[in-house]
């Protein structure tokens, strides 16, 4: 019909929040090139529920939009993508490096399955993004990519190697964001903290951070993605340590609590290096808060092995965790190891997450009285400093700001909070 509007491009982000990153920037390449009627479906393969959720949402996709084109790309797509080029209701594949490529979204290739090798990459470009459709806080990409190989990890063979984004292009894009109205970016990458090696100088992830904030003075609020405990470096111990722009929120990579574990996952920390690091921060920054990932039923764990990753919670004072029960991804190490039964994996989460949420609610319950700064990410609601939810007791506050508030009480997981 005249004057109908073109059916919309429709993304749908499973994982990372560097796949959120990447999404936004397939946005802004669909729309140059003028696509219409498609559902991109940027994928994660961290675990074989994560694949069966994009499975689910391809289904799904084709049922709700029958004459869509979908199209199916993310690190999933990049390790098995005979896999979805196999279902019936997918367009086009797309590899990791091919869905951050222009030409990709122009027809300049009609291939069904453009997926290289992903281990030939050895650059990250900036991808500049005018913004994050409906989103308060923004991403920025510094890091893509990770040369270690912890046995459970299917992850590098979707990623690449480790490459880092030069300084100049981070400040550019940081500028821009901060132009369009960004009050808080996050800065993301697959091993944050392998940051610089490749460059020329080989600056250090705190180095980089401390050169962006002195270049891009109007940034208000920088959080960080996951951190290795022990690749911590001195510079960004000192920005913890002095930096109010650096949110009072750490999240580490930690995945168990156990030293053999931890040896047989092949990480590069032991359980001292965890609660250090923790400490350290505590003794450098009052009242820094800190989250986590943790893997339950990891091959061989035993329950005195589990108990040690459950007590590392309290230990290391853990508030916001993400808990995976193990997922075993053929090809990798784990997976031929003895396996914990399932039922017991998920056992083990729970009473992780039980933990966990014990603890945010300590946290929560000793902010009551504070004043905070909250983010403002939907009408009535946003996230604190130290990345607690905040209930305002009014909605006046517009999108993306940052309103002053003082805690008032605690409900259902998150600060009530009356603007100041």
């Amino acid at each position: 019909m005249s004057g109908q509007a073109a059916p919309a491009v429709e993304i749908l982000t499973f994982g990372c929040r560097l796949n959120a990153y990447e999404s936004e920037v397939m946005r802004g390449h669909a729309k140059s090139a003028g696509l219409s009627d498609a559902v991109i479906v940027n994928t994660c393969a961290v675990t074989a529920e994560a694949e069966r959720q994009a499975r689910q949402a391809i289904r799904r996709a084709r049922r709700d939009r029958p004459d869509a084109q979908i199209i199916v790309t993310g690190c999933a797509a990049q390790i098995d993508p005979n896999a979805f080029a196999s279902m019936p209701e997918v367009n086009r594949v797309l590899g990791n490096a091919e869905k951050l490529s222009a030409e990709s979204w122009g027809g300049v290739s009609d291939a069904r399955v453009a997926v290289n090798d992903i281990m030939s990459i050895t650059e990250t470009a900036s991808h500049l993004t005018a913004g994050f459709d409906g989103k308060a806080r923004a991403f920025i990409q510094v890091q893509n990519g990770c040369d270690h190989r912890c046995t459970f990890c299917i992850i590098p063979f979707g990623r690449g190697p480790a490459r880092s984004v030069p300084m100049g292009a981070i400040v550019a894009e940081t500028r821009q964001l901060v132009e369009a109205g960004f009050r808080e970016i996050v800065m993301t990458g697959v091993d944050l903290t392998s940051y610089g090696p490749d460059l020329p100088g080989q600056p250090t992830l705190g180095q980089m951070i401390r050169r962006l904030l002195a270049a891009v003075p109007e940034l208000e609020r920088l959080r960080l993605s996951s951190l290795d405990p022990v690749e911590i470096d001195d510079d960004l111990w000192r920005l913890i340590a002095d930096e109010p722009r650096l949110m009072p929120h750490i999240h580490l990579s930690l995945q168990a609590g156990d030293d053999m574990v931890l040896k047989r996952m092949k990480r590069r920390h032991l359980r001292a290096d965890a609660i250090m690091a923790c400490e350290r921060a505590r003794g450098l920054r009052e009242g820094i808060v800190f989250g986590a990932d943790l893997i339950a039923g990891f091959p061989t764990e035993t329950e005195e092995m589990f108990l040690n990753t459950l007590n590392l919670i309290d230990e290391c004072g853990l508030t916001y965790l993400h808990i995976f029960p193990y997922s075993a991804r053929k090809t990798t190490p784990a997976a031929r190891m003895p396996q914990v039964p399932t039922e017991q994996r998920r056992a083990r989460a729970a009473a992780l997450r039980a933990a966990g949420n014990r603890r945010l609610d300590l946290f929560l319950t000793s902010q009551i009285d504070a004043e905070i700064w909250a983010l403002i990410e939907k009408p009535g609601e946003g996230r604190s400093e130290h990345y607690a939810s905040v209930r305002l007791t009014d909605d006046l506050a517009c999108v993306g700001s940052v309103v002053k508030a003082r805690v008032t009480g605690v409900l259902d997981g998150a600060l009530v909070a009356r603007p100041l």
